[in-house]
């Protein structure tokens, strides 16, 4: 069982930087599959971002790909989401979530693929 606690979200103006951490519980965190998904109010849960075992891996959302960027410190048991130039879009409640592995490249961007979330953090990005 793992359980992911997600912070660091709030209010910014566009064109700042928010970052968000998602703590994790359990002792073979380093093993699993974490990413970032959001969802925005009337819409649906998309992906964000994710990250293999040791962060060797990234894939990204071309939403947002080349202004954040997930990382992980595994002796923290801590994945984290950097937002830089944030826009109005990038408004919604953003959700840690874990899957399980066997590779340690493996990444995952559909979220039937992960096993565990986090309660959600909310972001609001105003103009």
């Amino acid at each position: 069982q793992v359980q992911l606690v997600e912070s660091g979200g709030g209010l910014v103006q566009a064109g700042g930087s928010l970052r968000l951490s998602c703590a994790a519980s359990g002792r073979t965190f380093s093993t699993y599959v974490m990413g970032w998904f959001r969802q925005a109010p009337g819409k649906e849960r998309e992906f964000v971002a994710s990250s293999s075992w040791s962060g060797g891996n990234t894939y990204y959302a071309a939403s947002v790909k080349g202004r954040f960027t997930i990382s992980r410190d595994n002796a923290k048991n801590t994945v984290y989401l950097q937002m830089n130039s944030l826009k109005p879009e990038d408004t919604a409640v953003y959700y840690c979530a874990a899957g399980r592995s066997t590779s340690r490249l493996m990444i995952y961007y559909h979220s039937d693929d992960y096993d565990y979330w986090g309660q959600g953090t909310q972001v609001t990005v105003s103009s």
